[in-house]
């Protein structure tokens, strides 16, 4: 079976039609998440923030988001879902929610740049993916802002 017929892309519309080289690279991206994920459990270490450090308070600019299958994942319920999933995660890029998107190699996973500031905002809507809305994969979410310490260079004061 054809990645096309697979992923049945006539049916995202004319105003969506994908090059065949990013619907296939789409479908790459997900079918890695029908692989099972083994990941080792590491002890947490006390997160440094940057004002403990003394170092000036920054925007959020952008958001990564982890995804992890949850418990409730297998190879069936994924695979019935991963062509809509495709598509869902497509109008997120093409729409300028998703800035970049790649795949973890140590584990079936997904790793997001979002274009976004607002981690709930963030969370809400990778909810709403089917995956997410079936409680088939939930994700990290870890704000990003600019380097602090490049503010010193600007002599910026701590906001």
């Amino acid at each position: 079976m054809t990645i096309e017929k697979t992923m049945n892309v006539r049916a995202i519309g004319p105003a969506l039609q994908l090059p065949k080289r990013l619907a296939t690279a789409a479908m790459a991206v997900m079918l890695t998440l029908s692989m099972p994920a083994f990941s080792s459990v590491q002890a947490a270490e006390p997160a440094q923030t940057p004002a403990s450090l003394g170092l000036p308070d920054v925007p959020t600019t952008r958001i990564l988001a982890i995804g992890r299958l949850t418990s409730k994942s297998t190879p069936g319920a994924i695979g019935a879902m991963l062509p809509q999933e495709v598509r869902d995660t497509v109008k997120l890029y093409l729409g300028g929610k998703i800035e970049q998107w790649y795949v973890r190699k140590d584990q079936a996973s997904v790793v997001f740049i979002l274009n976004m500031t607002d981690v709930n905002e963030a969370r809400r809507t990778l909810e709403q993916l089917p995956l997410g809305k079936a409680d088939l994969m939930e994700f990290d979410l870890i704000p990003l802002g600019p380097l602090s310490p490049l503010a010193a260079l600007g002599g910026a004061a701590n906001r």
